[in-house]
This record gives C-alpha cells, structure tokens and sequence, in this order.
C-alpha cells in the first residue's frame, strides 16, 4: 500500500534545517583533491571529518570546527601520509581512530581543545616522523610513555602555556630524533630526563619564557637534559634581566653545548655580563641573537676577563636597543672579538664601526652589516685596516644600506687582500666611475637593485660571479674573461649580450628584460654556455624562433627556468600563449613567397580558364545564354498574321550583301504580291542594342531567312541571329528557318561553335542558289511559296 507524504509545517522545516547543520553541514562542502592525491579541506566549517577519495594521501582539515574524531572516521582513509587538524575544536579523538594510519608520517593536532593525551593513540603509528601536540590545553604530560610507540619520530613539538608538570614520557626510546619544540612557560614540575632522547637531538628549541627569572632551578633540569655538544640549542621568549635568570647556563656550560640562539627575548647588559661569566670557558662556538630588545648602555667591564677561544661566530639579527645614543662602544667586549671569525650584525641601525673596535677583527673572514645605516660619511671608518683589520676577510655584505658612491666602496675594498666576496646590493649607486680599484682576488660581486644605468670599465674583470640584477641596464658591453655567471634578471636589455665577452660563462639568467628573441647564432656566440634562463620576457613568435625553440634550443643550452615560463608576447592573437603550444601556419611563417606563390597561381588558373573558354567559345554561349534569358521575359509576341510586320528577317553575312541587296531583295520584294523583308541594314532601329533589334526583328518576322555561305559560318552575329531563330523553332514548335545555300558548304568544315546550324541542316530541307541560269527560276519559285503566309 503506498504511502502519502504531507508537507512540513514552518516549524518541523526549521528543526530538519538545524538537525541537517548539526549533522551534515561538510557533506555540502567540497574538499579539493589534486593530482597528488592531496584533499584540501582547510577553512570549510567542518564539524565532521568529512568523505574523501579512499587513495588520499594528503588531507588538510584545518582551521574547522571539529570536535571529535570517532573510531570509524578515518579508518577508510589507511593510504594517509599527511593529516593536519591543526586549529580545530578537538575535544575528544577515540583511543582507536588512528588505527589503521599505519603509513601516516605527519599528524598536526596543535591549538585543539586536548586536556589529555593517549598512548593509545599512537600505537598503529609505526611510520610517524613528525608530531606536533603544542598549544593544547594539557596540564601533565607522562607518566606513561605516551610517544615510546613511535619509534620512527623525527620532529616533535609539544607543550603549551597549560602544562605544568612534565614526567618522563618515552623520549627515551626514541633514536631517531632530530628535532624537538618545547613549551613550558609555566611549568612548576619537571622530572629528570623527560626531555632526554636515546641519543643527542640536533635541535631543541624551549619557550619557558619567565622560569628563568621565576624559577631556575627548574629551568637547570631541562638545559641538563637537552644540552650536549651536538645539540644546536634555541631559547625562545625568555626574559633575562638580572644575574640570577643566567644561572641555568651553568648546565648550558657543563653539557658541551657548542649552538646557542636566543629569540624573541629580551635581556640587560648586566644580565649578559653574568652569561658571558657563568659561559666562562665553555665550549660555545656559536651565539646568536634574534630579535632581542636590549636594556643599558653596554657596560661589560665584569666579564672582560672571561676566556672565549672556542667562540667564532656571532649571529645577531634585529636587535633592538634601549637608548641606542648612550649605548658605548663595543670595544669593552674586545675579548670576544678577537677570536671571532663569523660575524653578522643585521638590521640593528649600526651607522659605524669605529676603528679602535675594528682592531680586534684581525680573525674575521666573514662580515655581514646588510640592512642598517652605514652611508659613505661612515663606510670609511668602519672599513679602515689602519690597525691590521679585516686582513683575513674573504666575505662582505653591505647590502641595504645607504650607500652612494660605488667608486668609494671599491678604493675601501683595495686594501682587503683575501677578499673574495662582496655584496653591495639594494644599495643607490645610480652611476658608477669610468675606472676603480679593486682587490685582486675578487670573485663573487653582487651589485643588485643599485639603479645603475650604464656599464663601465669599472668593474674587475677578474670575477666569475656578477649580478646585476633589478638595475636599469639596456645594454652590456664590457668583457669578462673569467666570469662563469652572470645574473641579469629584471633589466632592460633586448638582446643577448655578446657571447665573445665571456668565454668562461656556464651560466645566465636574463628573466624579466625586454628580450624579443634570441637564435643558434646568439648561442653559438657562447662557448661554454650551459644554462640559460629567460623567461618571463617578451617574446615575438615570429616562424622563425618558435621554430629554433621548439625544436633547436635544447641542442645548445639547458633552459633551467622552464619552458613553461616561454609566452608570447606578439603578435596580439598569442600574447600569453606558451611557445611550445604555438603552432604557425605555411602563410603565416611564408608570406611573401606563398603570397607569390598563390598570385603566380591564379594567374596561372586565369590564363587557362581564359585559353579554355576561348577554345569552348565560353563566351559565345554565356552571350546567347544571357540574350536568350533576356528574351524569354519579355511578354511573348503574339503569331497573328496582323501582328508580323514582316514576312522574313534575313541573315546573311556582309560578305554576301551584294548578293542579298542587288538579287534577292528585288527579286522578292518586287513579286506579285510583293514579300516584306527586314534588313538588319536597313531596317534595325538605330541607337537600340543591336541583340534587342535582332530579337525584335526575328520575332515580328513570319520566316528567318538564312543566307548560308562560308562567310556566314564566320560571322558572329550571324550566329547569335541563328540561335535566336533556334530557340524560336524549340519554344514555338514551327519551322520558321528557311536555309539558302549560297554555295556549297561541307558539313565538317562549319565550326563547332554553330551547333545549331549543323542541327538544322541535319533536320530540314535547305534550297541551294543553282550557278546554272535556267534553274533560277525554279529556285526563285520554291523561295517564294516557302516564303508565303498560310492563310488563317
């Protein structure tokens, strides 16, 4: 028996609407797969983990509204490599939902709403490299081995400003750790060994941000656990203002630790006075600085008698100072300097380095000043060797600062004999001098972003390494013998340079210029050229260079940006087209030999059609066919006697009108009774279309009287007054044509163009003009009675 639905009231449709937002509102959502296999699902509201292909590899649900994870919700999905839940609502994940991720090798459940964490877990997750658990509001950690399972762990980063009492977890038995992330702002219990690995992490980075002011001691068991020679060691959010928060450092110093960083920190100099005294002789090769607000005036007189041989290199970036004017020189820290090989001081407004503290830079081979304040007033002073500096220097980079004078720079850099790199880049050279001095073991130079315009003999010749890249350069004539690359991204330049300048170039990159093309003799012009990049410019797809591209180009060099990044640039109906998808037709690639081609063509055509239609007579019949048709609209002209002013048209050959004009006429027109013949001389209107006055005439006329010699055959109106005779017998049924043979003419000698005339011969009885004088009169007897109207 069927059942009858009946339609939904108001508020039974409002219920259905929630209940179908509550519990399928993904299933109107769409993750997006790529070819990799990879599901999209970040950002969509999902309250779900929702259906995707069974062969995901990679699925993205962050940034959603999930708060669960069932025991059934992922186990169709067993090919997973890849599951990031990181932003989520998660509140609760079933002991068994990753059971079948066996090959899940990356699991991101960072800021969800996990109090707890379970072994369970990660029991199935042999294949697990990396692990982030952090900002999840878990207040303990262990004592259970939660992460013993995961025997092939990488990374792991766990914590949150929650926790609070951490215990020994399964860290232990974990051999392939690399990489460790720790937050533990407000611990108040750490066990021994809970962040100790089975072997030496290559990086762990602890965010415990004020324990080392508020609780040391603590903060000295975790730097116990993680610091070791072969540990690169990151502090994150501390805050170190007096000489009690350095005394964790102790441990720093007893563990070996080589690496040392410091991030987004803020410290005093008193409290980096008592660092350096508690690092006393420690094994640090490697200190770093990042983003670090500093409080004083660098006053660091206590630790001037510390002992730092193994320390070579110093790393400091965005360093902000409080009352950076009173700040003193740096000359009290003489005692790192000295022995300091690798030194960069980024975008920390230095404006000078005065020469007294340049003197203890005598170990430095590296130097990074790029992003601070250093113009030509104050590049003088920082760079000056009067007191043995920088005599090691191989690398310089002052970059983006605020230099102007490119000939300056390169007088300062004469007198640094091992140097090998310079940068000077995002500098406003604008121009630079017809001639400078430069070091003799100069290489790499990179000269990007200056503005500069022209080239000049400036630059050494000795370099193997140029960029000059973003400048305004529209041409490149100076030669480089050594140079093995050359970096000419984002100019001006419409061609290639020259190939016979650098007879060592391996390398070039042009992207971004105003090249319109470039051909195997451009190339050949290289002799060792072995990459090329230039895309991104403004190709014209002439035949010519799609053809030297698609097929050639590869014989001569190694397109390293891709061929993708090859369009058109011209002409218009290409522009954006890849030069590989360009297929140009015969007459676009050939125009003016096809358009010869086609023209000899034609004429060619023409003169046969011409030759053709004068052997047919073409033009005979497309004549008589357009007359015929003009005749045939015309209202027919009735037959009656009254109507026919004439009893014949004669038509005859004006070779024969002696013959028409001196016998016949009299003979005919002066019988008893007399015959009406219309002459074409005679009686054809003048000033009218001689074809209209032969229809007219043929038509008002009782017989057609044809006057047939060899002179006839060859007349051509002749022939027009015949055919019009011929499609009067066709259309009218009768036998108006009457044929005098003038003198004997062979059938097969009559041109074939008079069809019509051989036609009419073959079909009616035709009178011959008899040479014999007593046959006249017979011949004159039979013309008249076949000339005679029958009577009505």
């Amino acid at each position: 028996m069927p059942v009858r639905m009946r339609p939904l009231n108001a508020k039974e449709s409002v219920i259905l609407f929630t209940l179908i937002l509550a519990q399928g509102f993904d299933f109107c959502r769409s993750c997006n797969c790529d070819e990799q296999y990879f599901c999209n699902c970040s950002s969509n509201h999902l309250q779900h983990v929702p259906k995707v292909p069974a062969n995901a590899l990679g699925l993205d649900l962050s940034f959603n509204q999930i708060a669960s994870i069932g025991m059934n919700d992922l186990t169709p999905y067993s090919e997973l490599k890849t599951l990031n839940l990181h932003k989520n609502t998660l509140k609760f994940i079933h002991v068994e939902a990753f059971k079948s991720q066996h090959k899940l090798e990356v699991l991101d459940l960072s800021l969800n709403n996990l109090k707890n964490l379970s072994s369970s877990w990660f029991r199935e997750l042999k294949s697990l490299q990396q692990l982030n658990l952090v900002e999840n509001p878990y207040t303990t950690l262990g004592p259970a081995p939660i992460f013993q399972p995961l025997l092939n762990l990488r990374t792991l980063r766990f914590g949150s400003p929650s926790l609070r009492e951490i215990y020994k977890n399964g860290l232990d038995s974990l051999a392939h750790l690399d990489e460790v992330t720790f937050i533990g702002s407000n611990l108040s219990l750490y066990e021994n060994g809970s962040l100790k690995a089975a072997r030496p992490i290559g990086l762990v980075s602890l965010s415990l941000q004020n324990l080392f002011q508020n609780d040391p001691e603590l903060v000295s068991k975790v730097l116990q656990d993680v610091s070791h020679p072969e540990t690169l060691l990151i502090i994150k959010d501390a805050q170190l203002r007096t000489n009690t928060s350095t005394e964790p450092f102790k441990a720093t110093r007893e563990g070996g630790t080589k690496s040392l960083t410091f991030q987004d920190s803020c410290t005093t100099d008193e409290a980096l006075t008592s660092f350096l005294m508690v690092m006393d002789g420690s094994s640090l090769s490697y200190i770093g600085l990042e983003d670090i607000h500093l409080i004083g005036q660098g006053w660091w007189q206590k630790a001037s008698y510390t002992h730092y041989e193994n320390l070579h290199t110093a790393y400091i970036r965005n360093l902000d100072i409080q009352g950076f004017f009173e700040f003193s020189s740096m000359t009290q820290l003489g005692f790192l300097l000295v022995h300091l090989h690798r030194v960069s001081v980024i975008n920390g407004t230095v404006f000078v380095i005065p020469p007294i503290t340049t003197f203890f830079l005598k170990k430095l081979e590296y130097l990074d000043l790029s992003q601070n304040l250093l113009s030509d007033l104050t590049i003088e002073p920082t760079l000056s060797t009067s007191f043995g500096a920088y005599q090691n220097l191989i690398t310089l980079n002052v970059s983006q600062n605020v230099l102007k004078s490119l000939g300056l720079m390169s007088r300062l850099v004469t007198n640094l004999k091992s140097l090998i790199y310079l940068d000077v880049s995002h500098n406003s050279f604008v121009s630079m001098p017809e001639k400078c001095s430069w070091p003799a073991t100069l290489k790499f130079l990179n000269l990007s972003s200056t503005k500069i315009r022209k080239l000049t003999p400036c630059l050494p010749s000795s370099l193997t390494v140029l960029d000059l890249s973003e400048n305004d350069l529209t041409v490149f004539n100076q030669r480089f013998p050594q140079l093995t690359m050359l970096i000419l991204t984002g100019n001006r330049l419409m061609t290639l340079p020259h190939g016979e300048l650098f007879p060592r170039l391996q390398t070039l990159l042009i992207q971004r210029n105003a090249l319109r093309m470039f051909n195997s003799s451009d190339l050949k012009r290289f002799r060792e050229l072995q990459y090329l990049e230039a895309g991104y410019n403004n190709f014209v797809c002439s035949c010519e260079f799609v053809s030297f591209f698609r097929q050639d180009v590869d014989l001569f060099i190694t397109l390293r940006d891709g061929r993708g990044n090859y369009v058109c640039d011209t002409p218009f109906t290409l522009r954006g087209d890849a030069i590989d998808s360009v297929r140009l037709s015969v007459f676009e690639c050939y125009m003016i030999p096809a358009v010869s081609v086609l023209c000899s063509l034609i004429i060619i055509v023409l003169g046969l059609i011409v030759v053709t239609c004068h052997k047919l007579h073409v033009i005979w019949y497309l004549q008589m066919t357009k007359a015929w048709i003009q005749a045939k609209r015309k209202p027919a002209v009735g037959r009656l006697a009254e109507e026919l002013r004439y009893d014949a048209f004669v038509s005859y050959s004006q070779h024969d009108a002696e013959w028409v004009e001196e016998i016949l006429v009299p003979e005919l027109e002066s019988a008893h009774p007399p015959f009406a013949l219309c002459l074409h001389k005679r009686d054809f209107q003048p000033g009218r279309w001689i074809v209209d006055n032969i229809i007219d005439s043929i038509e008002k006329s009782h017989r057609t009287l044809f006057v047939l010699s060899e002179h006839f055959v060859t007349s051509e109106w002749c022939r027009y007054e015949l055919d019009f005779s011929h499609f009067r017998i066709v259309d009218e049924h009768n036998d108006s044509a009457v044929l005098v043979l003038l003198e004997p003419i062979k059938k097969e000698t009559i041109p074939k163009r008079f069809c019509k005339l051989r036609k009419i011969m073959n079909s009616r009885t035709y009178l011959e003009w008899p040479e014999e004088e007593e046959k006249r009169n017979e011949f004159w007897s039979n013309l008249r009675a076949v000339l005679q109207r029958d009577e009505c």
